[in-house]
This record gives structure tokens, sequence and C-alpha cells, in this order.
């Protein structure tokens, strides 16, 4: 039951609103229309509440005045009840206000019970009827926009998600690791990924969310590494108002606002011993304290961590908690460099083709043979992720239907790293790229620079270097 007293609505203009009143009295519903004619923007009225799905089906209604009885000398309240139950059937946010006689107060409570607002007793005062009125009509409001953030919410999230999408390919390591995803989604199991920088780790903890029993709640994703020793207390754990210089308000920690769902921290290895100590406590205790608070709150969460990092390795060195370690390592799942799973380049390859052909308006876009086997033979130190980003970087920049190696602007250290024959040495080919993109982007520096991902005042040190005109 919802109590006005502790209601702070944010203010609404009823005058804007619906209310259907429904009573089998005639001056009542007349009585009604004339005192609510200045408040409401749409006044309905029937006698039969018989009517009021054919009503419901033509209208949405802030509010509905619903009589208890409505047969000639009952006065169980039973018709009332039937149809209170009725129209939360047809909106389960229907604000319902029960009109009873002044002697059944019980009814009136029972249907409160039952998920009616409020109720008004017969004969009524007007300025109570008026005030009950208004908080059931900011009350209605205050729904309808908590339903809008959270379809607002829940979009976002689906956008995110498709942005986060799994594209994994075919070879036997990404098959396995898939279906490892599938047996532990389900799980309340701690998750430990570990994969270099680029290979997917935060795709996988969203795959797993999302085929968990918490997949209607939030996924929070942190990355550790970007926060501060300082910063890092306030950030995961959250802070009362005055814990420190610029606490104005109370603020919930991330962990906390996790709750119901699963939080990603990635890059766990970046944790300080200090810090990884008070995560532990976290992990142990399933509880929170603010910053400048004494009280701990519960949470439940699901956690999943990820690092580049060689933490057994850390383990053995001391410099990463055993018992830390432990508590994450429920399941620990070690994704594959891109280069260790080549087979799946070509269909990543036209997977990101296709994706960013239709983003930028270039749906016939194709590899041809020999950028196809460039991409293959390419090492990817920044594995998926720099793939991605390479397709995306040729797609902007073609001007044909065709997308040949020199379309690709693949960094010249690592296609030296990645050569065979060792024949052609790291200045040469850095020189010749760069001459490349320079007459490519006819003479534009700031152009060549981006494409080749290095700063102006690097690109004009190397010009200077290798004497390129």
């Amino acid at each position: 039951m919802i109590t006005f007293t502790d209601y702070k609505p944010v203010f609404f203009d009823m005058k804007r609103g619906s209310i259907l009143i429904v009573d089998d009295k005639v001056q009542i519903l007349n009585s009604l229309s004339i005192l609510l004619r200045d408040e409401f923007q749409t006044i309905d009225t029937i006698p039969s509440p018989k009517r009021i799905p054919e009503f419901f089906r033509s209208k949405v209604y802030d509010i509905v005045l619903l009589d208890m009885n409505f047969a000639p000398g009952d006065s169980s309240g039973n018709e009332g009840i039937f149809w209170l139950r009725e129209i939360l059937k047809l909106d389960s946010r229907a604000v319902v206000i029960m009109i009873t006689a002044y002697g059944d107060i019980e009814l009136a409570v029972k249907a409160i019970k039952l998920g009616a607002t409020d109720f008004i007793t017969k004969p009524w005062d007007t300025e109570e009827l008026l005030i009950t009125l208004r908080n059931a009509y900011h009350l209605r409001r205050s729904k309808v926009e908590l339903d809008h953030l959270k379809e607002k919410q829940n979009q976002l999230s689906r956008d995110i998600d498709t942005n986060f999408r799994m594209i994994t390919g075919s070879s036997a390591r990404m098959s396995e690791i898939i279906n490892t995803v599938g047996k532990v989604a389900r799980t309340e199991a701690n998750i430990l990924i570990l994969g270099e920088n680029g290979t997917g780790k935060e795709l996988i903890a969203r795959e797993i969310h999302r085929n968990s029993k918490r997949h209607h709640n939030v996924f929070i994703a942190v990355d550790v590494a970007s926060l501060s020793e300082s910063l890092f207390e306030s950030e995961m754990f959250g802070h009362i108002k005055g814990a420190f210089t610029d606490a104005k308000e109370d603020r919930a920690g991330r962990i906390e606002v996790a709750h119901g769902g699963t939080l990603f921290l990635d890059e766990i290895g970046n944790l300080s011993l200090p810090l990884q100590a008070k995560l532990l406590q976290v992990i142990q205790s399933r509880q929170v304290t603010r910053v400048g608070s004494s009280r701990p709150v519960p949470v439940d969460i699901r956690l999943i961590t990820a690092t580049n990092k060689p933490i057994m390795e850390m383990v053995k060195e001391n410099t990463f908690r055993e018992d830390l370690y432990y508590r994450l390592n429920t399941i620990r799942i070690e994704l594959p460099s891109l280069r260790e799973r080549s087979e799946d380049i070509p269909y990543l390859a036209e997977a990101f083709l296709k994706e960013y052909g239709r983003k930028y308006d270039k749906p016939f876009l194709k590899l041809t043979a020999r950028a196809l086997d460039k991409l293959c033979t390419y090492p990817w130190p920044g594995n998926v992720r720099e793939l991605k980003h390479t397709i995306e970087k040729a797609v902007i920049l073609s001007e044909g239907h065709l997308l040949n190696p020199e379309d690709l602007y693949l960094h010249p250290e690592a296609m030296v790293k990645s050569s065979d024959t060792g024949s052609s040495k790291l200045e040469d080919v850095e020189r010749d790229t760069i001459e490349r993109v320079i007459g490519e982007c006819r003479g534009n520096y700031s152009r060549a620079a981006k494409i080749l991902d290095i700063s102006r005042t690097t690109l004009y040190a190397k010009i200077k270097k290798y004497g390129i005109q």
C-alpha cells in the first residue's frame, strides 16, 4: 500500500489529466463532473461498470473513481472488488480510487490490499477529495515516467548489446570457448577471463550476462585501470555527503548500482595490493560500505573479471593476492589471440565489412583475394579490435567497390614482423608506406597522420628522417 503522507511527488499538472467515474447514481456522476470540470482535461462518466472495458479500449485514464456497490440493496462490495481486478488487468498501472459509504471502511482497506490506490467516503469533503485526486494523479504520472525510463534503459541496454554482439568465427578454440560460456552462463560462478588486449574479453562477459538468469538486470562494466587509487573507493563503493571536499551529495558506487545484475571488472591485474584487500572484503561479505559511512549495504552481484596480465605469475611473485585470485577464478576462460586463430580472419573481416558497409552506405564493397591474403598474414598485435578498426577505416576511405591491400593501411612495423622473407628492413617499409599515404592524401599531412595513426609531430620527424619530399 502506498501512503501519501510519505509521498513527495514531482509537480504534474492535473488539468491535463483524464478521469473515469463509475457510479450507478446519476446525481453523483453529475455532481462530480461539475466539481472536477476545472481540474481535469477529460472527464468520462458511466453508470454501469460493464462498460469499463469499452472505455478502456478507446482511452487511457490517469484515474478511475469506482463505486464499491452497484446492485440495489447489495453492500458487500464484491462487485466493486471484481471490477477493480478487471481494471488492473486492462492497465496494470491504473490508479483506482474506491467510492464507499462511511461505514464500509473494512471493504475499502480490502480493496487497497488488492491494488486500489486510495478510497473516499460518501459524503465526501471537497478539499480532501481534491487532495486525494491530486496525489493519485502525481502517482499515476510517476508510474508512467518510471516505465518510460525503464524502457529507455532497456533500449539503451539493447543498443549497447548490439554494439557488443559476439562475432566469433568457427575455429576449434572459439567453438570450445562458446561451449564453455553456454555451460557457465546460467550459474552464479565468478568468472575470470584472460587474454591479450583486443581479444574480446568484454564481449565474452556480456555474452555470459546475456545468457544468465540476471539478463533482465544491469550489466555494469568498469575499467579498473582507469581509476586512480584515490578515486577507486568512491567510484566502486560510493560515498555519503560530506565524506570529502567534493562529496556534495550521497552517491552509490558501481558495486551497489550493479545489485541484482552483473559487475564486470576489466584489467583487474592493475589493482594495488591495498585495493585488492578491500575488494576481497566486499566479495566475501557481499556488503559494501560507502566512504564516510559506517552502515554496510548488502549487494547481490554476479562478478566477472578480466586481465591481460600474467596473473598466475603475479600470484607467485606476491603482486596479486592468492586468496583474491581463487575468489575470482571459479571458472577461467582464456581467449586466444587472433594470430592463434587465423582461420577466423576471413569470416570476421567479411562480417565487419558488411557492418560498416551498411553504416557508411557502401553495401557493395568487396575484399579482393590479395587484400584477404594480406589480412590473413598480418600478425594483428591489436587482435580483433585492430581488425575491426582496420576494416572500418578502409570502408570510410574507399573510393571504389573493391578493397585492395593498399586500402587497408596496416601498420608497417607489424607488417615487417609478419614478413616471411625478412629481406625488407623496417625503415624501408615505413618510408615507402609514409610516401604512399602522403601521395594518396595529396600532401595533406593532417589526413596522412590520421591514416597512419601517428601524431603530426611524429610524421614531420619521419619525413625529415627519410628525406621525403
